[in-house]
């Protein structure tokens, strides 16, 4: 590994300005390490050359840079836009890692007449306005809902031009008499109408109340004055469901001060975890807790303004205050930086700082959750081991069953489970390719064969229990695969019985029958039906591709209609060969009958 030295550095430091930046180091490869930003380039470089480092990672960091290179930029807030545009571009392995890759929902207002309103993963640049993003997909269609209850809008997707709406082109549906849609398609709704809806709907996707429930309630006098009060009972509901059922979702209202993002950070050791409450029109409107990973002992203070540049940008935030819980050198343009000592600003960091909490915990409680599950997926290993007197707990077990449809178009399939739960990167199908016609005893040969070999030949683990689904004569042409491999006595081989769910050892004359509602059969049964899952679908698809050709087809002057009407009138190859020729000649004419019979005649 070629390394950038101190004395190599010291002959390119001179060149290095002391201006505002950030400066890239490379490996041998050009692989960049690490982006950093600077007020003063040279000093900063110059640093990582010209000290020891207690930090490890930091260490290792310096014994790897190769070459470096830096850009000048006219300020430090440019440099500090510029280092997370690159880190977010390029991922540096050094850098702090917002554990992130979520693509968030947004609420698409469509660019087109009448605009419909939906849910989105994927804005495009088609004129459409795009809300959010917004942390839950759960919250979207919540949020949407709620819009449909209090605001009709129309949901089909319709090509509303004026002049086609003009020509009568359109009915209204059935969301029309349900009271969801006012019927735009047939002019009883006019643009200007539903542009105010549209913007009633924006000032509830941003946490703007008021103006909604003020038209509501001049609408409700409207209708009371024109005596229409049933019509004055539905939007008086309205108001009511929006300030029930909006403000009781809102987590904290009535805040002073507009709208603010709040950010919180817990950092324990090399990891960073970074609440952010985002603040609208005195309602927490959505919240969100990442993970960061640190790298280089970063301060937290730097963390922390790393995680807020990435989670306003993420999230479309300008707002101009900045709630924290302590001072940071955060370069954005008329930003405010609030570190608050007491009032509504504490409350909601406290509030933050409890989310942040309670997403650790969550974290935890999901792994002591997978450590419990492990301890009792071994717990039946170990009673498996015991039930069938096994020499190694099985933490590696494979089955094998076959398939064919209509006593045609074999195959087998096989599926392994490591440590008590599926491996399904492990699953494997079998074309049959060495038996002729259907023999489930030289397919299962066959497949057990074919597997194991080339385990041994790869020098792969093979496993300590090995199911055949099947009875004695499967389970005995599966012992004929490992002894021809001479692997006898390094596989346990065992066959369940189809129905009565006996397991059977080879040689041995009686079945095991082991309790119906054990542990040790529920995962025996359990492997079972993921073995014939996966083997039928691999047939049907098979079936579905026209891959398989059966026997009928390789007969000459038979083609694959032909034999398809065969199966479809006598449901199998081997009803086709029992078939008198009258019988076959009424299906498919004498000629071609005399042909099939011929065939298996021979």
């Amino acid at each position: 590994m070629q390394q950038l030295t101190q004395e190599q550095f010291s002959n390119i430091a001179s060149t290095i300005p002391h201006q505002p930046g950030i400066y890239k180091y490379f490996d041998e490869t050009g692989k960049i390490l690490y982006v950093g930003k600077a007020k003063d380039l040279r000093k900063r470089v110059s640093s990582y050359f010209n000290k020891t480092f207690t930090n490890y990672k930091t260490h290792e960091l310096v014994q790897r840079i190769h070459h470096l290179e830096f850009t000048i930029v006219n300020s430090e807030p440019d440099a500090f836009f510029l280092e997370n545009s690159l880190i977010k571009q390029f991922q540096p392995k050094y850098n702090i890692n917002l554990k992130d890759s979520k693509s968030y929902p947004y609420i698409v207002i469509k660019n087109e007449p009448f605009p419909r309103i939906y849910l989105t993963r994927q804005p495009v640049d088609d004129g459409s306005e795009y809300l959010g993003p917004y942390t839950s997909v759960f919250k979207v269609r919540e949020l949407l809902e709620f819009i449909k209850r209090t605001i009709p809008m129309r949901t089909c997707s319709l090509n509303l031009a004026q002049k086609n709406i003009e020509k009568g082109k359109f009915k209204v549906c059935l969301e029309y008499h349900l009271g969801n849609c006012k019927g735009p398609c047939e002019g009883l709704q006019t643009r200007a109408d539903y542009d105010e809806n549209i913007g009633q709907i924006r000032d509830l996707l941003k946490g703007n109340l008021r103006p909604v429930i003020r038209h509501f309630k001049e609408e409700m006098r409207t209708h009371a004055e024109a005596l229409e009060f049933e019509k004055a009972e539905q939007v008086r509901k309205k108001i009511e469901y929006l300030e029930d059922y909006y403000q009781s979702k809102s987590v904290i209202t009535g805040i002073k001060g507009g709208d603010k993002d709040v950010f919180s950070i817990i950092k324990d050791q090399s990891i960073a975890y970074v609440n952010y409450l985002m603040i609208r029109n005195g309602t927490v409107v959505q919240t969100q807790t990442n993970k960061l990973e640190t790298h280089l002992d970063e301060p937290v203070e730097e963390i922390l303004v790393y995680a807020i540049s990435q989670l306003r940008m993420t999230f479309n935030s300008h707002v101009p205050e900045i709630v924290v819980p302590f001072e940071i050198d955060y370069p954005e343009a008329d930003v405010e930086i609030v570190v608050p000592k007491a009032g509504d600003r504490k409350k909601l960091l406290e509030l933050s700082e409890k989310n942040a909490g309670y997403f650790i915990e969550e974290l935890k409680n999901k792994e002591r959750i997978k450590i419990n599950r492990n301890v009792d997926h071994v717990k039946v290993l170990e009673q498996l081991q015991i039930d069938l007197q096994l020499q190694e707990l099985p933490v590696h077990i494979e089955c094998f069953d076959n398939s064919n449809f209509q006593g045609s178009y074999p195959v087998s399939a096989m599926v392994c489970f490591k440590n008590g739960v599926p491996s399904k990167k492990d699953y494997r199908h079998f074309n049959v390719k060495t038996v002729e016609g259907i023999n489930d005893f030289a397919s299962m040969k066959e497949a057990v064969y074919r597997r194991y070999r080339r385990l041994t030949e790869e020098g792969e683990p093979l496993p300590q229990l090995v199911i055949i689904d099947g009875g004695k004569g499967q389970l005995s042409a599966a012992l004929e695969a490992i002894e021809a491999l001479e692997l006898q006595g390094s596989i346990t081989l065992v066959g369940l019985a189809k129905n009565v769910e006996e397991i059977f050892f080879a040689g041995d004359k009686d079945s095991l029958k082991l309790p119906y509602n054990s542990p040790s059969l529920k995962l025996i049964r359990f492997i079972r039906d993921q073995v014939h899952r996966f083997g039928i679908t691999f047939h049907r698809q098979k079936r579905s591709k026209g891959t398989f050709k059966n026997e009928l087809e390789s007969i000459k002057g038979i083609g694959k209609n032909t034999a398809a009407e065969l199966l479809k009138t006598f449901r199998s190859v081997k009803n086709v060969r029992e078939r008198s020729l009258d019988e076959l000649a009424a299906v498919i004419g004498k000629a071609k009958a005399q042909l099939v019979i011929d065939h298996f005649a021979s």
